[in-house]
């Protein structure tokens, strides 16, 4: 399987969002081999998405990456306890990304379940900070293309347009009511509600 290129992530948001349904995030951190298949995502647009790190283009250390290159992962610490990582997106100096919210288990589902304390099958990467944990991904791949291990993209069957879901953001107070997650319909694997989406 074929890693997804740098140009992938290299346009508009909402399309690398969309089009990342299906395809397969790899991760061989710590010698363990787990992949999963991305159900859900959501797209952060920019500096006047109220929602974003960048908002009206703050830049600090923490959200340096996301004024990077495409295809750069920015993994962030939330709620003083969790990784989330996003996949930079756009052009380099335009802050935008897409967050990897829920993943379907494909490989190494009993480490990946060891990670994640012994929970069902549905359960181990059903929330952006439950993926982060499920393939080890912590501050230290912050900057990191996935493009090349430990943890890659590779090409997977694309959801099609039919089979997208798309409803508000989840977790966020501002932009909550933008369209602006993405998932699979339905899926056992994404991790909020399901019934509100439509192709």
């Amino acid at each position: 399987m074929r890693a997804l290129p740098s140009a992938f992530y290299a346009r508009q948001t909402v399309a690398v969002a969309r089009e990342l349904l299906g395809h397969l995030l790899v991760s061989t951190v710590g010698g363990a081999r787990c992949s999963v298949r991305i159900v859900e995502t959501e797209a952060y647009v920019g500096p006047r998405d109220p929602a974003s790190h960048a908002h009206r283009w703050h830049r600090s250390e923490r959200n340096e990456v996301m004024y990077g290159r495409p295809g750069l992962l920015y993994v962030y610490f939330t709620y003083g306890m969790h990784w989330c990582a996003n996949i930079v997106t756009e052009r380099e100096g335009f802050p935008a990304a897409v967050l990897l919210r829920a993943a379907e288990p494909v490989e190494g589902v009993e480490v990946m379940r060891r990670r994640r304390g012994g929970v069902r099958t549905e359960e181990i990467a059903s929330g952006p900070a439950k993926l982060a944990q499920a393939l080890g991904i912590t501050g230290a791949l912050n900057g990191h293309p996935v493009t090349r291990p430990p943890l890659v993209v590779r090409a997977g069957v694309p959801v099609s347009p039919r089979r997208r879901g798309s409803s508000g953001r989840v977790g966020v107070r501002a932009g909550a009511r933008l369209r602006l997650r993405f998932f699979e319909l339905g899926s056992r694997h994404v991790s909020g509600p399901r019934a509100s989406g439509r192709p």
